[in-house]
């Protein structure tokens, strides 16, 4: 054999050796024993002395004592909780100049997910360095939460808007066309061919979800708009996801068919409307919460803040009130699926402190535990892969210090977050 033949093979070797390393390295991440676990499994079971085996990254068993047989690394719990990891159903992650975002700011504020709890995030508005961070996340280059991500597919041309005032605010939430009255002007109608052109190019772009705001105009094209999204999505695989704040609104969304309601409607009383609601529960369509945007945000010196971080606007207030009194009504109803959102920039601590503060007006502890993981799953139409703690799901799992179903506000005690079977975040001693 000749030298060029021998350095050749023997390269070869090395990235054999190398390869093999790297895959028992990943086999050995994705494969783990929790002992001495009080597990919540996320279908309203609770073990209170229990183990988790995880192997390949998927869950294998979950059952009362110790296990059978172990696998990989061994975690003790010490008879703290565990249960499934959290899910934010509606998030904006990138805020400000994406590129920047992602070569300044991605990581730390990705692993501030994982800090938090949560192991699953849909960007429902975000830019394609959102589906870059991603990329490098599933390479192992990145630490972050799972993530999918919605494009905005507009449903009519804009109507005239009110001026802004100079240096004012600009988070639409502030002056929602939903709030204002019906008016009678149709908004224009956007050409097939251009949505058409949108939704191809979300999908090659990497999205998974197409999002839609429904302001339905008098005689408007927005519902017509909202079932052919819907329909080409479907050929594309990409579920539609839409805004609608406003029981108006929200019955004009159903007749365009969505896959999921990303809002709590705020603006009109579902307890005034019983035919409203019966028609919103029996559409059976998942919704996220996002009640926290018209509740105050509280920083380090006690100002009340909206969410783009200027003073609140108490003239949103009510919003506050009637969306999680809303919220009750269609879970009274029936409502399945109804997941945890928050719709916001703050940290993810800090936006899981402000939701589970306004889920906690309406809702018991253990029905806001299913709200941020079963529910939650569902709400981002990946249920069947993660959400709870059962045989042959994603072993997406977090630890806390505490006991959620007495204090709601223990889900911030996060001492071990897993995805995939992974520890992605340990609390240091």
């Amino acid at each position: 054999m000749n030298q060029k033949n021998t350095l050749r093979l023997r390269l070869l070797a090395a990235a054999a050796v190398a390869t093999a390393a790297c895959l028992a390295h990943t086999a050995t991440a994705q494969e783990m024993t929790i002992t001495n676990a009080r597990i919540l499994d996320g279908t309203g079971r609770v073990i209170d002395r229990g183990s988790i085996v995880v192997r390949g990254g998927r869950i294998a068993s979950v059952a009362a004592g110790a296990p059978a047989q172990s696998a990989g690394r061994v975690i003790d719990a010490a008879g703290k909780t565990v249960l499934p990891g959290y899910i934010d159903a509606h998030r904006h992650v990138v805020q400000g100049n994406g590129a920047e975002w992602l070569q300044k700011r991605a990581q730390a504020e990705l692993q501030g997910f994982l800090d938090a709890g949560f192991t699953t995030v849909l960007g429902a508005i975000d830019p394609p360095e959102l589906i870059e961070a991603r990329k490098r996340i599933e390479s192992g280059a990145m630490k972050g939460p799972r993530l999918l991500v919605g494009s905005i597919i507009p449903l009519a041309g804009q109507l005239p808007q009110p001026a802004a005032q100079a240096g004012a605010p600009t988070d639409p939430a502030r002056t929602d066309p939903a709030r204002r009255p019906l008016g009678s002007q149709a908004a224009p109608a956007i050409p097939r061919e251009v949505t058409l052109k949108m939704i191809e190019d979300a999908k090659a772009a990497g999205y998974d979800y197409l999002k839609t705001v429904m302001n339905a105009t008098p005689g408007g094209p927005e519902i017509e708009t909202q079932k052919f999204i819907v329909a080409e999505g479907h050929k594309r695989g990409m579920p539609t996801i839409t805004h609608a704040v406003s029981i108006r609104d929200t019955l004009a969304t159903l007749e365009g068919k969505p896959d999921l309601l990303v809002h709590t409607p705020h603006i009109g009383d579902l307890g005034a409307d019983n035919a409203a609601l019966k028609k919103i529960v029996d559409a059976n369509l998942p919704m996220t919460s996002t009640l926290q945007v018209f509740l105050p945000h509280f920083g380090p010196d006690g100002k009340p803040l909206f969410r783009d971080g200027a003073p609140f606007p108490f003239d949103t207030l009510s919003s506050a009130g009637q969306g999680p009194v809303n919220a009750r009504h269609l879970w009274e109803a029936g409502l399945k699926n109804y997941g945890f959102g928050t719709d916001t920039q703050w940290p993810p601590k800090e936006s899981l402190f402000d939701e589970l503060r306004a889920l906690s007006l309406v809702f018991s502890p253990s029905e806001i535990v299913s709200i941020l993981t079963k529910n939650a799953a569902f709400a981002t139409l990946k249920g069947n892969d993660i959400g709870t703690l059962e045989a042959g799901k994603l072993a997406d799992i977090v630890i806390i210090d505490g006991d959620p179903l007495t204090r709601p506000v223990d889900l911030m005690n996060v001492v071990t977050t897993i995805k995939g079977g992974a520890v992605v975040f340990e609390k240091r001693p």
